[in-house]
């Protein structure tokens, strides 16, 4: 089944002319079966690129999923148009009194800072103890699982001395996970962060289980059961290009950075990259869709009970 986004919102097309189903409010507003609402926090600066990211992955289920737009309350984005944030997104303190079947956190360029250094760091940790309550399941992502795991468990993120950027491969840790079922043993990621998260402090923090981790750039999906919640540092999500922008654009500014490995054919930056992860990203997203339609609660208010 489709999801339900607004027929005006650019998303909409894009995941039409690509062959995802599609709904508009008006249109599932005719069907019996209540939709998954998930939410996405977006907080990255490219507002509709990420929004066509994550809706193209959640919405590639048989099951019909209810999108919403969340931000921050008080940030305000410089990327994106103001009458798009207006139109299609709600600020934080305006849903905290909804309940959700899922959440998606995303990443967001302030690897650098502290987590007290982020300007929203206070609402971030109420969205996060809010989720406690009002979210069946969250997906954090880079960033936004950093942030959540340090949250919940104290686990740091640590700086690297260089950029981890390109594919990597990864392997299949937990091959029983419910999260996991249609994967590889072995299989590549995009990876684009300057932090990590460290092996041996996320084994001595209970509860947590790796599913997902590479040789060369770390753990990568942490399942916290007692939270309810995956935590993910790498970017399934990411189109073809989306290395490729971010290369170009270090290069056109001047800044130092590789190429990025395993992503070019050759390495050849000249050349057009090949989309090496996208069966994985829609088997983990279509798996997480599932586990929660299998076990969230019908009834919207007992949500988090």
């Amino acid at each position: 089944m489709p999801i339900k986004i607004p027929a005006d919102l650019p998303a909409y097309d894009v995941l039409t002319n690509e062959g995802v189903m599609v709904m508009s409010p008006d249109q599932a507003a005719r069907q019996d079966i209540r939709p998954l609402r998930i939410g996405l926090l977006n907080l990255m600066p490219k507002k509709i690129q990420t929004e066509n990211q994550f809706a193209r992955l959640i919405g590639a289920t048989p099951l019909q999923i209810e999108l919403s737009l969340i931000r921050m309350s008080e940030h305000r984005t410089k990327n994106t148009a103001a009458a798009h944030m207006a139109e299609f997104y709600r600020p934080f303190q305006e849903v905290k009194h909804e309940k959700f079947d899922g959440l998606i956190i995303t990443g967001a360029p302030i690897e650098h800072l502290d987590f007290p250094e982020v300007t929203y760091w206070d609402e971030m940790r109420e969205v996060f103890e809010w989720t406690q309550t009002n979210v069946h399941s969250t997906f954090g992502v880079c960033w936004g699982g950093m942030a959540m795991i340090n949250h919940f468990h104290g686990v740091k993120k640590h700086m690297l001395d260089h950029k981890a950027f390109g594919c990597f491969r990864h392997r299949n840790l937990a091959p029983a996970s419910p999260y996991l079922r249609g994967f590889s043993d072995d299989f590549v990621i995009p990876v684009s962060r300057w932090t990590e998260m460290k092996q041996e402090e996320i084994n001595a923090a209970p509860g947590l289980q790796t599913l997902l981790g590479s040789d060369e750039v770390g753990p990568c999906l942490v399942e916290d059961k007692a939270h309810r919640a995956l935590y993910i540092f790498n970017h399934f999500e990411y189109d073809n290009d989306t290395l490729k922008q971010e290369y170009d654009r270090d290069v056109a500014n001047g800044t130092l950075i590789n190429v990025p490995g395993n992503y070019y054919p050759d390495d050849d930056p000249s050349q057009q990259p090949l989309n090496r992860w996208r069966s994985h990203a829609h088997l983990l997203y279509g798996n997480w869709i599932n586990e929660i339609y299998q076990t969230t609660a019908y009834e919207m208010d007992q949500i988090g009970q």
